[in-house]
């Protein structure tokens, strides 16, 4: 029977199902999980990163330290994610020469990819990748030229002229995934040079196998184990913990010729070396693991019936399937069934495993990072909230008290003006009072000259304003600048209550009391410009001098002024009335306007004379007029130049009494007026640096509120941070237990 035809007139052109559930895909899966997660990882950090740096250096919530941690941390993912891009299920397969190693690969890829034939065929390490697109290439290690896969029979192939000198070089095979389930599943197929053909085994393992997750070893069913093979995998076992082998006994339809009981016995006999080489030598897994990863197979029965035509392959169309095929190719199946659980597990556990517990430490540095910030940001948030609420506090305090201050102040102020000005007033009534004592103080050479009497007259007034000058200063500047001092201080000792420390300290050595003068501003220059003196001889008991003494001078002249009006007409009034008056009244009346034309002194003399000479007698009349005559004398000879000066003086202290009585209340406001403008000076400096505390106060205020937003934002923008590397957290330790674990 022609059991090829039979198969291939039953069997599709390809075995492979389209939605074929295969174990490859947990590694599928798995590597789009943590790239998911690694994606998330590496978002985490990013944003971490730029939260850290966002953080004013000032604001002492993070540290430089923090903030270089987490980006070490983006540069660890950045190159994980890398690794992870790169990472694929590795399948190295190593096996003396002609064993078929290339066969299996073919007929795991279910095509004719790499050369085969007899003798030393593979000459360098072919390793087959999935390609993208429906293009298949190869590409020499260290070169980007793409060429067409059939070049490989000239590259790798041993017995070819063109092929690489260097059995250590690597060609890649790019090969469509769609035509290959191991390849849409991020398998990677590796070809190796016979083991028996190299000796630099060592570098092999080092640059070719430390990265691959299962082991195929390709014997001969035909013979047993040999040392070249054990040898090498003994040193792969040194370099790596627990490595994953099968062992496949290749062309096993040999057996199909040979009698069932004896190949039987062949077959036990290959399959106890092996687990004993598996258990017993390398221990890599236990005997009972050991009996499935010990297959016997035909590779080439495999590649056969799994391809409809193998071009260049001679004797593909002339190949007999043996009896039993079926049985091997179910035995190949169960292989690549368990090789594929077994690299899926293996590989998921040994190229995620530790990226997984790599990324949860990284998310719990994180984690404990943003934890800190959080708790600092958190204290720092309450603080401030603390101090503000106490700022504000302060301020109302602060405020009220320069309320009630300021109007403690203008009452303070004002008594204290109010009293200097009553003082003032009082002691400037006083001197004036004993203005001619101040005059008589002062002696100066008198002149009736003009001139002489012009200096007399400047330097009088200079000596009273000095003297008033200096004797109100006595009276009232002391007292008074003790008021002021005390009002000053008082006002600064309560001013510098409301002000913190560092203003205080501001106040007392910038706050310098001022020196001041109370000035009086008397000006007599101009008071007495209008002073004239009256330096002519009069006498004391003449008509004027007594009416000035008995009407005074206003009532004196306004008697002289009409009486000249008076007398005439009451001469006219008494011809026209009375006709009937005697001579002697003619006479009176005749002398008395003749008087009204004279001088009205002598004229007064003579009426009084007639007046007393018809009362009393001439004898009498003639006694007293000798008597008012020696007085009058008397005093004419007795006006000298020092009774001009007291005349001077005397009529100089009537008119300064007069002209001084307007200065009480201009001098008295001038200088209130002056100790209001000292004492608001002092509050006015002292409000200033209250006002800079409020203001400082209310900036403290703002800023501190600013400051709190600004921490609320952080300590937000912190926990969606720290929840996020807590999901992350727990992601992947979902993913270790859902993929590793399991």
């Amino acid at each position: 029977m022609d059991h090829t035809n039979q198969w291939r007139e039953g069997a599709p052109k390809s075995l492979e199902p389209a939605n074929r559930q295969t174990p490859l895909k947990l590694f599928v899966d798995a590597k789009r999980k943590i790239h998911e997660i690694y994606s998330e990882v590496a978002s985490h950090i990013k944003d971490s990163a730029a939260f850290l740096r966002g953080i004013p250096e000032d604001s002492s919530v993070t540290s430089a330290e923090q903030l270089s941690k987490v980006e070490s941390f983006g540069s660890q993912v950045c190159g994980i994610q890398e690794v992870l891009a790169r990472d694929h299920m590795k399948v190295a397969f190593f096996g003396r020469t002609s064993n078929g190693k290339s066969t299996v690969i073919n007929a795991m890829l279910r095509d004719k990819v790499l050369p085969t034939g007899l003798g030393h065929t593979t000459d360098c390490f072919l390793v087959v990748s999935g390609s993208e697109t429906e293009e298949s290439y190869l590409q020499v290690a260290g070169s980007d030229v793409k060429m067409n896969v059939e070049t490989v029979s000239h590259l790798a192939n041993a017995l070819a002229s063109e092929r690489l000198q260097d059995q250590n070089a690597v060609v890649n095979i790019y090969w469509p995934k769609s035509r290959c389930h191991l390849l849409q599943n991020d398998v990677v197929l590796m070809d190796s040079p016979g083991t028996d053909v190299e000796a630099s085994l060592d570098e092999w393992i080092d640059g070719r196998c430390l990265d691959a997750d299962v082991f195929v070893l390709v014997s001969n069913a035909e013979s047993t184990l040999m040392r070249t093979e054990k040898s090498f995998f003994h040193k792969v076992s040194e370099r790596l913990s627990k490595p994953n082998i099968f062992i496949l006994n290749n062309r096993w339809d040999a057996s199909a010729s040979e009698p069932g009981e004896y190949m039987a016995k062949v077959k036990q006999q290959h399959l106890e070396r092996s687990i004993e080489f598996l258990a017993d030598e390398l221990k890599v897994v236990s005997r009972q693991q050991a009996e499935d990863r010990v297959f016997f197979v035909s590779a080439k029965e495999a590649l056969i019936t799994r391809c409809n035509s193998l071009p260049n392959t001679p004797d593909s169309s002339s190949f007999q399937l043996a009896e039993g095929y079926q049985a091997r190719l179910f035995e190949f199946e169960n292989f690549e069934r368990k090789f594929e659980e077994c690299i899926s597990h293996s590989a998921v556990k040994t190229k995620f495993e530790q990226h997984a517990k790599q990324g949860r430490q990284i998310v719990t540095f994180s984690q404990d990072i943003l934890g800190q910030v959080l708790d600092s940001a958190t204290a720092k948030r309450s603080s401030c909230i603390e101090k503000r609420k106490e700022q504000m506090d302060r301020l109302e305090y602060v405020t009220k008290q320069l309320d009630l201050l300021a109007t403690e102040c203008r009452d303070q102020i004002r008594d204290v003006v109010e009293k200097a000005e009553s003082r003032v007033s009082t002691a400037m009534t006083d001197e004036i009072e004993r203005l001619n004592v101040l005059v008589d103080m002062f002696n100066e050479s008198f002149s009736a000259d003009s001139l002489v009497i012009k200096v007399y007259k400047e330097k009088l007034q200079r000596h009273l304003e000095s003297g008033i000058g200096h004797n109100l200063h006595s009276r009232c500047s002391g007292t008074v600048m003790t008021s002021v001092r005390d009002v000053q201080d008082q006002m600064t000792e309560r001013m510098s209550a409301l002000l913190p420390d560092d203003s205080k300290q501001q106040i007392s050595s910038g706050y310098a009391r001022r020196d001041f003068e109370l000035n009086y501003r008397l000006d007599c220059q101009y008071l007495f410009a209008d002073f004239r003196e009256d330096l002519g001889f009069r006498f004391s008991l003449g008509l004027t001098a007594m009416m000035q003494r008995f009407l005074g001078p206003s009532g004196t002249k306004a008697a002289l002024v009409g009486f000249a009006n008076v007398i005439p007409t009451s001469v006219s009034s008494a011809a026209e009335e009375t006709t009937g008056n005697t001579d002697q009244d003619l006479t009176v009346a005749m002398m008395t306007g003749l008087a009204s034309l004279t001088s009205r002194a002598s004229m007064g003399v003579v009426v009084i004379s007639g007046v007393i000479w018809r009362a009393v007698g001439w004898k009498v009349l003639a006694v007293a007029g000798g008597v008012y005559a020696g007085l009058y004398f008397y005093e004419r000879f007795t006006w000298t130049n020092r009774a001009k000066e007291k005349k001077f003086k005397k009529d100089f202290v009537n008119y300064a009494t007069e002209k001084l009585q307007v200065l009480i209340s201009f001098t008295s406001s001038n200088f209130s007026h002056q100790i209001q403008q000292e004492l608001s000076n002092t509050y006015a400096q002292l409000s200033l640096e209250a006002n800079k505390a409020k203001e400082n106060l209310e900036k403290e205020t703002v800023q501190l509120q600013s400051e709190t937003k600004k921490l609320e934002s952080i300590i937000a923008k912190t926990k969606v941070l720290k929840n996020k590397a807590g999901w992350l957290d727990t992601e992947l330790d979902r993913f270790i237990s859902g993929f590793i674990a399991h």
